[in-house]
C-alpha cells in the first residue's frame, strides 16, 4: 500500500512547476508506483492561459476549485470548468486551459507519467518510450 499527503508532496521533488509560472502539479502516484496511470494535484493560476497537447498520454482532469475554460484548438469550442466538472481528452485534444480563478485539478494519465516529463514546445510531453529532451516551456 502507498499513502502519501499533499502538503508533505508538495515540500518534495513530486511538486513541478512550470517554468512560465502558469501552474504547479504534485505528482502523487506516478508510473514507477506501479500503476498503469499517474495521478496529480494540478493548480492553473488566475489569469493564466497554459497550450497543452497531450499526443501521447489519455488525460481525464476534475475541477475541485476555481473557474476557468478549456477551449478545442481544433474548432474554437469553450467549455466553463467550475467545480465538479471534469474534462476528459479522449481524442487528444490540443486545447488551451485558461483560469479566471485559481483552479484546482485532480488529474489522471494514462499512460502514468515518470515526474520527470517537461512540456515540449507543442504542449506534448515525450512518449514514454522516448527520451525528453525538448526545452519546457
Amino acid at each position: 500500500m502507498i499513502v502519501r499527503n499533499l502538503e508533505e508532496a508538495r515540500k518534495s521533488d513530486r511538486l513541478v512547476t512550470a517554468e512560465n509560472g502558469n501552474w504547479d502539479s504534485t505528482r502523487l502516484s506516478l508510473a514507477d508506483d506501479g500503476g498503469n496511470c499517474s495521478f496529480h494535484i494540478t493548480r492553473i493560476y488566475e489569469g493564466t492561459e497554459t497550450h497543452i497537447h497531450y499526443k501521447h498520454h489519455f488525460e481525464a482532469v476534475f475541477c475541485i476549485e476555481g473557474e476557468g475554460e478549456v477551449e478545442t484548438l481544433a474548432d474554437g469550442k469553450i467549455w466553463p470548468i467550475k467545480p465538479g466538472d471534469i474534462y476528459i481528452l479522449d481524442q487528444h485534444d490540443e486545447h488551451l486551459l485558461r483560469a479566471s480563478k485559481t483552479m484546482h485539478l485532480a488529474c489522471v494519465f494514462t499512460p502514468g507519467l515518470t515526474g520527470k516529463e517537461i512540456h515540449r514546445e507543442d504542449g506534448s510531453y515525450a512518449p514514454a518510450n522516448e527520451p525528453d529532451d525538448k526545452t519546457p516551456l
